[in-house]
C-alpha cells in the first residue's frame, strides 16, 4: 500500500504485442546487410516495427511498418525468426513492456519517398556492426544469426 503523497506503482502488465519487418539485401559482393532505422523519439537504432493493424496478418504488419518507416518494399517471410522485448514509454509516461516478432523482408525496392521519410534516418550494415548498434540484447542476438537462404 502506497504512503500517503505517493503515487501507488501500477501493476505488472502483460507485454503487448508488435510485429518488426527486418530488411535485408544482398550487396554487390554477395554479402548480406540488413536496413536499421531511427526512432523518432530517442533516435536509437531499431528495425521497423508496429502495432497490429485489423485485417492484416502479422508478417503483412512487418511489411507495412517496413515500407511506412523505411521506404523499403519486398517478399517478407511468413514465419518469425525471434522474438524481442523493449520497454516503450507511452504519451501518459507510463512505460510498457513490448514483445516483438521479427519477419525477415527480402527488399526489391527502396522508395526515395515514403510516409516517414523527415523523421527518420536509415543505415545498410553487416548484421555483426546492426547487432552492436541496437540496445536490445535480444535483437542484438537475431541480428548476429540472421542467415538467410
Amino acid at each position: 500500500m502506497a504512503k500517503k503523497g505517493q503515487v501507488p506503482a501500477e501493476p505488472d502488465r502483460e507485454p503487448r504485442a508488435q510485429s518488426a519487418a527486418l530488411p535485408w539485401r544482398r550487396n554487390e559482393a554477395g554479402l548480406i546487410e540488413v536496413l536499421l532505422i531511427t526512432s523518432r523519439e530517442t533516435r536509437r537504432w531499431v528495425i521497423p516495427k508496429g502495432w497490429p493493424i485489423k485485417g492484416l496478418t502479422s508478417p503483412q504488419t512487418a511489411a507495412r511498418e517496413a515500407f511506412e518507416e523505411a521506404g523499403v518494399e519486398g517478399e517478407v517471410t511468413m514465419k518469425k525468426i525471434g522474438i524481442f522485448h523493449y520497454d516503450k514509454r507511452l504519451r501518459s509516461g507510463r512505460m510498457q513492456r513490448v514483445r516483438v516478432g521479427v519477419y525477415p523482408l527480402k527488399v526489391d525496392t527502396e522508395r526515395q519517398a515514403w510516409p516517414e521519410v523527415q523523421q527518420r534516418e536509415k543505415l545498410w550494415t553487416t548484421t555483426q556492426a546492426a547487432a552492436d548498434l541496437v540496445q536490445e540484447p535480444e535483437l542484438s542476438l537475431i541480428l548476429r544469426t540472421f542467415s538467410p537462404k
